[in-house]
């Protein structure tokens, strides 16, 4: 495939800029394709054609915070990056995704509709990070229900549902390194 057509980058830059400020002003679950593709001077089968579907559209907004999130994690100073021992390290893998999940909880729930059974490259990055930190931890046993454990703990849902209930960011993540600790025998 070529390089992308001038109007075809500007139609994704329009359509990208549109959504984010519907966003911010009335939030991703009151924001429609119709209205993103109007507020881009574009046609709704533009955006259809460039991204495909509305969950994917809001994949592509995750994907710049998303990519700075990883970068802190996998190469970013301590206690987050490389340099801190594995259980202090996953603590606070934990309050970060915790906190990303709050912050994005709407993009993250609208990304996931229509996206059931797709491959999530960054929950799988999340994923490996999370058993890796648990293996170096010294965590024994199933090492992978462990990490599936843990990351249900991440979910934007569940997150969200957890808020609803009452338990704000720090007490969320209280409760994550509260059974992180466990499972590293702490």
């Amino acid at each position: 495939m070529g390089p992308e057509r001038v109007d075809a980058a500007r139609n994704r830059t329009l359509l990208l800029e549109a959504a984010r400020r519907l966003i911010t002003e009335h939030g991703a679950a009151r924001v429609s394709t119709d209205d993103i593709a109007a507020a881009a001077g574009v046609g709704k089968g533009t955006l259809f054609r460039r991204f495909g579907s509305r969950a994917e559209l809001m994949l592509v907004l995750l994907d710049e915070d998303e990519q700075a999130s990883q970068q802190a994690f996998l190469f970013g100073p301590p206690p987050l990056g490389p340099g801190t021992p594995p259980l202090p390290r996953l603590l606070a893998f934990g309050a970060h995704r915790i906190r990303f999940g709050h912050r994005h909880h709407e993009l993250l729930t609208a990304a996931a509709d229509g996206a059931a059974g797709r491959d999530n490259p960054p929950d799988s990055v999340v994923r490996a990070h999370i058993r890796i930190l648990l293996a170096e931890a010294g965590s024994t046993g199933d090492l992978q229900a462990q990490t599936d454990a843990l990351a249900a703990l991440l979910d934007a849902t569940y997150i969200e549902a957890r808020r609803c209930a009452g338990h704000d960011v720090d007490a969320q993540i209280a409760g994550w390194q509260s059974v992180a600790e466990k499972l590293c025998g702490r």
